[in-house]
């Protein structure tokens, strides 16, 4: 089930929910509103480190990390 992110027209409350899109209805958890905005969706990913440009053979994207 994706997450969807919404945001209350009524209250201004931002929000997050786990739904199945077909089934489920959202209520806003601030005032119990149904006038809602989906919001855009974005994730964050961690990286360990920064990478260095390689160029090497193996290297896919020049961005493997390798320290030549």
């Amino acid at each position: 089930m994706p997450i969807f992110e919404y945001r209350c027209v009524d209250c201004g409350k931002g929000f997050e929910k786990l739904e199945r899109r077909d089934t489920d209805t959202v209520a806003c958890p601030g005032c119990a509103g149904h006038h809602l905005e989906q919001q855009l969706s974005t994730f964050a990913a961690k990286a360990e480190g920064p990478k260095q440009f390689c160029g090497g053979p193996s290297c896919q994207m020049g961005m493997c990390g390798s320290k030549n």
